[in-house]
């Protein structure tokens, strides 16, 4: 009962410190880390002590599934030679570096036990990466190599550790000889062994999958993998961490073909909601092992001075070795070509931003409990990875917004977002009405007419998102405003008939979902409108012929469209055909001018006439610069 009633509090504790930053406009990982720092020496509190097992095997494989699940496979695969210099060739590095330090600086410390050390402290800790990252708006490039470094280099950290400790004697009952090739062949082991368990199971759930109709079912499933792939690869001493990481990234990427929509949304609303607990949890847990370590470091038989040296210097040598290794791998290794959402190779300031956003997390502190007990001065060597996460979650999680201001490096714009969604969904539509017009649908009841319309009001909708005019709603908004309302209505109708008992409870639900489902669309598209009217930067322009011949001209307009005025009709957008000249309303405008002008004219090109924007779009390819 008692662990029960503690677990209910942490949880609870995590929910409210994170609303309090959230409200503040602070990082919740670092607030939970000061918060659980604070907690751990309250009068009464129950010690808590990490164990190594329960953070590597009832934490880790959620985690890196959760994330990996949400990691784009082709931007992976984009990006795989940074990933691998940072999550292999860095972590090495850092191992080596560390162990020589804190070799120098405690007296008759074995080297197994520096480099197991090292081997701690060295991978940085994907939940801490993304978690500060994405909140701040980093560019999706750094983005993508953080949460890709930090899904491998767990494994590379792991297989180093246990390395160390075998080479060094640590462990009790290891009596095997260490050598070159030997450690070269168990990370070969763990590294394919992992892969290959990794595909294994995303084969086996990918055929188990197209068996399964139930969301609940598909969601279960999909809560056994992590544990399940991580355990079997460890079993025959392998590493769970990759085999997790590949099984994840593999569902995720076939998603869209393995499972059904219904299966899509109940899978990633759970794993989003897992992940969330859980990754600020961790942080909790982080911050309330201060109390503890500290307790047990009065203890050594080393002074407080050294102690306090060889954590402090563990601290700036992480950070470092970091920024030491990734300019000389970017220019001498990776050089790395024009970046596609921007079309300009990344500045120098990307690079500093990857090297100081190396935050370590719960990985590292748990992997140093991983350390036999009977090692030589273990308090001290717990201590140096508690400092090394705490230092460099608050160190460089509250400095990198800062620092990305300073350098005005671009967050992820979402008008390139909406622009980018418009024309996908155009090239999509184009599809279907191919579909429609290469076979012989039965229309008897004349549904194409309608299924054309929605396709258009969909499309429309994606185009008026880019309007930027901001005090006049655009059709779309005011729709939503109107529905919404009604919805709000229609909610309060249902529930007076649900109360009188007449109507099946399960009906009721099934209406009242569906009226959630509409209003959360409505919702979410009200969001995205709120953050276009804040955004001005252009994406580049795709490879087009027809869009390479029209560059971006200055737009002259009065303001109208001409055949609108004519007509006595009302205009949303204007566009200017980079031909001529002529002015038309947009698709989103009832007469849609600009599109008629194309189809009387065949001029391809028209560009966004509307105050700073400068967007073009190909009537022939269907592409947008």
């Amino acid at each position: 009962m008692e662990i029960a009633l503690l677990l209910v509090v942490l949880a609870a504790s995590v929910l409210v410190v994170t609303a309090l930053a959230d409200r503040v406009d602070v990082p919740a990982p670092l607030v939970l880390i000061v918060a659980g720092a604070a907690a751990s020496y309250v009068p009464g509190m129950p010690r808590i002590e990490l164990e190594a097992e329960v953070v590597l095997l009832g934490l880790l494989p959620p985690l890196l599934y959760a994330t990996a699940l949400q990691t784009s496979l082709v931007d992976f695969n984009a990006n795989r030679r940074s990933i691998l210099l940072l999550s292999v060739g860095l972590v090495v590095f850092t191992t080596a570096g560390v162990a020589l330090l804190v070799h120098a600086l405690i007296p008759g410390l074995g080297w197994g036990a520096a480099f197991a050390i090292g081997a701690v402290v060295a991978p940085p800790d994907a939940v801490a990466a993304t978690a500060v990252g994405r909140r701040i708006g980093l560019p999706r490039r750094i983005t993508t190599i953080l949460e890709g470094e930090s899904l491998l280099n767990d494994a590379t950290a792991l297989v180093s550790l246990r390395t160390a400790i075998a080479a060094g004697g640590l462990a009790a009952d290891h009596h095997d000889e260490v050598t070159a090739l030997s450690v070269a062949l168990d990370f070969l082991v763990a590294a394919g062994g992992g892969v290959a368990i990794g595909l294994a199971f995303y084969v086996l759930v990918a055929k188990v999958r197209r068996h399964l109709d139930d969301p609940v079912m598909d969601t279960a499933v999909s809560l056994v993998v992590p544990f399940a792939a991580y355990v079997a690869a460890e079993e025959v001493h392998a590493s769970g961490v990759i085999s997790v990481v590949v099984a994840g990234l593999l569902l995720g990427h076939r998603a869209p073909v393995l499972q059904s929509a219904q299966s899509r949304i109940a899978e990633r609303m759970n794993w989003r909601t897992i992940a969330f607990v859980l990754e600020n949890a961790v942080f909790l847990l982080i911050g309330l092992q201060a109390a503890m370590l500290l307790e047990d470091v009065e203890q050594s038989s080393l002074s407080g001075a050294r102690i306090a040296a060889v954590c402090g210097l563990s601290l700036v040598a992480v950070i470092a070795l970091r920024l030491l290794w990734v300019f000389p791998a970017r220019y001498l290794l990776v050089r790395p070509g024009a970046d596609p959402a921007t079309g300009a190779t990344p500045p120098a300031s990307y690079t500093f931003l990857l090297g100081w956003a190396g935050m370590r997390g719960v990985v590292t502190l748990a992997a140093a409990f991983i350390i036999p007990e009977e090692t030589e001065h273990r308090e001290v060597l717990l201590l140096i990875a508690f400092t090394v996460v705490a230092g460099t979650l608050l160190l460089q999680g509250l400095t990198l917004p800062v620092l990305a201001r300073r350098m005005q490096v671009p967050s992820p714009d979402p008008m390139d977002d909406a622009l980018a969604r418009a024309t996908l969904l155009q090239q999509a539509s184009k599809a279907g009405f191919g579909y429609l017009k290469e076979n012989d649908v039965d229309d008897v009841h004349g549904v194409v007419e309608l299924i054309k319309q929605r396709i258009e009001q969909r499309n429309f909708a994606a185009w008026e998102r880019l309007g930027t005019t901001a005090d006049e709603e655009t059709p779309s908004e005011v729709y939503g405003r109107i529905r919404l309302a009604m919805i709000e209505v229609e909610r309060e109708r249902v529930l007076e008939i649900r109360s009188e008992g007449r109507t099946p409870s399960v009906v009721v639900a099934e209406v009242l979902a569906m009226l959630d489902v509409e209003e959360s669309m409505l919702d979410r598209a009200t969001q995205e409108r709120a953050e276009l009217r804040s955004s001005s930067v252009r994406r580049p322009g795709e490879e087009c012929a027809e869009l390479e011949a029209h560059p971006v001209v200055e737009t002259v307009t009065d303001g109208t469209c001409p055949d609108c005025v004519a007509a006595g009709h009302r205009w949303v957008a204007l566009r200017q055909c980079l031909e001529c000249g002529h002015i038309g309303c947009c698709d989103s405008s009832p007469d849609r001018h600009a599109t008629g002008h194309f189809h009387e004219s065949g001029h391809p090109v028209m560009q966004s006439a509307e105050p700073g924007e400068d967007w073009r779009w190909c009537y022939v390819h269907h592409l947008t610069a």
